[in-house]
């Protein structure tokens, strides 16, 4: 008889018709699997994925205010990627690049909510690690939801975002689970429009009526705790306190090796901190006001620079709750062996008049992310300055496991991991391209290819002619200084390359 893996043996139990006279059976059997895999000597993998984190605004890499100090102290064991890009500008894109290790002209989930492609089913890191490997993934952000919910099958726990909420109007996963993200774009559109929503589709009225109420009591009980309001995004109450609580009790009790996936909404908007972190930055600091090129919008720079305090304090809020766990988990001995990716899908934009991240630019308050990674035990900081990528993850997990790295992989395993050192000529990519239809070439986007420290963005399709951007990011950081015209030799080579680059991407979907 064939054994079978933990993991198809666990799927297979809802199955089976007669489990009350088959339960010690079972019982015994599940006992068996978990102490094997408790046992193993692979290590437990745990991502915390803060949504919307930008390095740019991270005290860990320079920046004016001490935003991040837990962060740091986490840095003192951790290694440290200084140029780290993210997939794109929004949280689909990002996150399929760090889950698929490919950039959004493969992997495809280049719209909102947008879903990776079909193969990409079986081309993540949750089906393509060991299967002893106990998989467990939770987001507050729907629009992960939907990744996760394709990547479901792979999965032995998969817990909804309403489990970790105080409140939310969402229905779809609900009454359609299995056509979970058609569900919620119905729903979407139905409120968004104003329409009201059919009976045959939402919950009654008098429940939507009941909830409101349960959501007006918890504001209220909250107000003294959190002035600017309980934390959310479109009526998703949730506390942040209770998604790392929760967090704290899965990974210490949770079968060994574990692979666990956690991608939290704080920093991301509204910026609603807990009291303690209300106006901590009023220092009248003023960032650079930078040039209005391609894509800025016209908010003030005044309103900017409030949004950006708020932001800010918001930040150190999330960064004490994020000490307040990894100090827990050392204090259980999870970091002994355990490798913890502390990252983000995307960043935030207060500059150039554009507030947020939807938008059509790739500036480096969107595009460079924080990457730390801690291996099992380390007690020293490592710092990277090579160039790398949200596509690099999946391969190193990879590499860390004795799995093969398949063909299609974009990304490279990261320096101190196994990889060789990036050499100063690799080219990584940051991609938007919202307005582009999902299986077509590529023709209305914009791209950002790096080269070590030259940035060159490339604005297509919005416009009769093509839009360039260059930057020397060493030596402009800020990038201040567009030097697409002054370095015209380095500008014509590096636009050739991006040029080539999209055309072969754009080859399966080119109509000859």
């Amino acid at each position: 008889m064939s054994k079978i893996d933990r993991r198809t043996f666990l799927k297979l139990l809802p199955t089976v018709p007669f489990y009350k006279v088959a339960w010690p059976y079972v019982e015994t059997a599940v006992h068996a699997a978990r102490t094997q895999a408790q046992s193993s000597d692979r290590p437990n993998i745990l991502f915390l994925v803060f949504d919307t984190l930008s390095a740019q605004h991270m005290s860990l890499y320079g920046y004016n205010r001490e935003t991040t100090p837990n962060i740091a102290r986490f840095a003192e064991k951790s290694t440290v990627f200084h140029k780290h890009v993210a997939g794109g500008n929004f949280t689909s894109p990002g996150t399929s690049s760090l889950m698929t290790g490919t950039y959004a002209w493969s992997h495809r989930a280049i719209q909102l909510h947008g879903l990776v492609r079909d193969e990409y089913i079986q081309r993540n890191m949750f089906s393509l690690l060991p299967d002893d490997y106990y998989r467990v993934a939770y987001s507050h952000n729907l629009l992960v939801m939907s990744l996760l919910h394709q990547f479901r099958g792979d999965l032995d726990l998969f817990k909804h975002t309403r489990e970790l909420c105080l409140a939310d109007g969402q229905f779809a996963d609900r009454l359609f689970f299995e056509d979970y993200t058609t569900a919620f774009w119905a729903e979407s559109t139905a409120l968004v429009g104003g329409a009201t929503p059919p009976s045959a589709l939402f919950l009654s009225l008098l429940d939507r009526f009941a909830r409101s109420l349960e959501s007006r009591s918890f504001k209220n009980e909250l107000s003294d705790l959190y002035p600017r309001g309980v934390p959310n995004l479109h009526n998703l109450f949730f506390l942040l306190e209770d998604a790392i609580d929760w967090i704290e009790d899965q990974v210490v009790s949770l079968p060994q090796p574990f692979l666990g996936y956690f991608h939290l909404l704080p920093p991301h908007e509204p910026y609603t901190p807990r009291k303690e972190f209300v106006d901590i930055f009023t220092d009248n600091w003023q960032p650079p006001e930078k040039p209005k090129l391609f894509g800025a919008q016209p908010m003030p720079q005044a309103n900017l620079n409030r949004e950006r305090r708020l932001y800010d304090e918001y930040l150190a809020f999330t960064d004490a709750e994020i000490g307040r766990l990894l100090d827990n988990l050392e204090q259980q001995g999870i970091l002994d062996n355990t490798y913890i990716i502390l990252t983000s899908d995307h960043g935030e934009l207060f500059e150039r008049g554009i507030r947020g991240h939807v938008t059509l630019t790739l500036y480096e308050g969107l595009t460079h992310i924080p990457l730390m990674i801690h291996k099992p035990g380390q007690q020293s900081r490592e710092d990277v300055f090579q160039r790398t990528t949200a596509a690099d993850i999946l391969p190193t997990l990879l590499h860390l496991t004795g799995q093969p790295i398949p063909e299609w992989v974009e990304g490279a395993v990261l320096p101190t991991f196994g990889g060789a050192t990036a050499p100063t000529d690799r080219m990584v990519y940051s991609i938007e391209a919202k307005s582009n239809p999902k299986y077509a070439a590529l023709t209305e986007a914009t791209v950002a290819q790096y080269q070590d420290d030259i940035k060159l963005i490339r604005y297509f399709g919005y416009n009769a002619d093509d839009s360039f951007e260059m930057y020397n990011l060493k030596d402009d950081p800020e990038e201040l200084n567009n030097i697409y015209e002054s370095e015209k030799g380095l500008a014509e080579e590096l636009t050739a390359v991006l040029h080539d680059k999209i055309f072969a991407v754009n080859a399966p979907y080119r109509r000859e």
